[in-house]
């Protein structure tokens, strides 16, 4: 057979390649990014909402800004700056996000380590409680909870609230930095071993910075899930230990059509944790990715 006879067999594409081969081109990624547009059109129309006056969104909506610029303006910002109900939940959420977030990531970390690398007696056992506290609703607890939050005088206080948030937050925050913590390689810990380390400064100076992903992912959830709670602090806060939901919450229910204040309440909620997770999304992603690369 002579080198012009030679014909170079190609099978044919599988769905799945032709699939992917579609979604390959640059059409489709048009086509999300106006999905993606799309998506952020509630987003736009709240914080635009929030610009304007009582009465210009009573007698146009939101859209009518791009021909009439002059309706935005920060009076709505600063009248909600300006309310001591408001601002004063405002700090409640941070005080119960930040104490709560920080409470489940040591503790989380800690006993992740310790499920992880440290041969305990009952080990197995106590990993299978945490699992199964896994499936546990909220709802179980609020009526003993709240019993024994008022026998201890803490029901209605901040201090009660993270308490609740830490507590349910940790079996999840041991469960996943455990099995994040298992892959770190053993021969890693081995050494740190053999120099003589021990298993405070092999958490230190091991765990913590190979864990630097799973951990930051830990902190962007629960932070994410205690500043976003409603439930939880409808039962046990107060007038005084209320956080934001419950304040916009409020606010709805006392004006239930001034949307001036609703939309600006509801957008400052929402800016603090968009903050918080573009801060960290480098962090998210390596979490995501660990060990689909050998």
């Amino acid at each position: 057979m002579t080198a012009g006879e030679l014909t170079i067999v190609r099978g044919k594409k599988t769905v799945a390649q032709k699939i992917l081969a579609f979604f390959g081109n640059s059409f489709v990624t048009i086509l999300l990014v106006v999905v993606a547009v799309f998506w952020l059109v509630p987003t736009v129309g709240l914080f635009i909402s929030s610009l304007r006056s009582a009465g210009d969104s009573a007698s146009s909506g939101w859209w009518t800004v791009f021909t009439a610029p002059a309706q935005l303006t920060l009076d709505n910002y600063a009248n909600l700056l300006a309310n001591p109900t408001i601002m004063g939940s405002f700090w409640n959420t941070i005080i119960i996000a930040v104490p709560t977030t920080i409470a489940v990531v040591v503790i989380g970390a800690l006993a992740g380590y310790a499920f992880a690398w440290i041969d305990f007696p009952g080990r197995d056992w106590f990993l299978i409680a945490v699992i199964v506290l896994l499936a546990v609703p909220l709802q179980v607890a609020f009526i003993p909870l709240a019993r024994m939050f008022g026998d201890l005088g803490i029901f209605g206080s901040v201090f009660g609230v993270v308490l609740f948030h830490t507590a349910f937050g940790l079996p999840f925050a041991i469960f996943l930095l455990r099995n994040f913590f298992t892959q770190i390689p053993a021969e890693l810990l081995e050494a740190a071993r053999i120099d003589g380390a021990s298993d405070w400064r092999i958490f230190r100076q091991v765990i913590l910075p190979l864990g630097g992903p799973a951990i930051a992912s830990l902190a962007i959830f629960q932070f994410l899930w205690t500043w976003n709670d409603m439930l939880v602090a409808l039962i046990f806060t107060n007038s005084q230990s209320q956080p934001l939901t419950v304040a916009i919450q409020s606010q709805l229910r006392q004006f239930g059509a001034n949307i001036d204040v609703l939309s600006t309440g509801a957008f400052l909620s929402m800016i603090v944790p968009l903050i918080v997770f573009f801060a960290f999304q480098r962090y998210f992603v390596q979490a995501l990715l660990a060990g689909s690369q050998k």
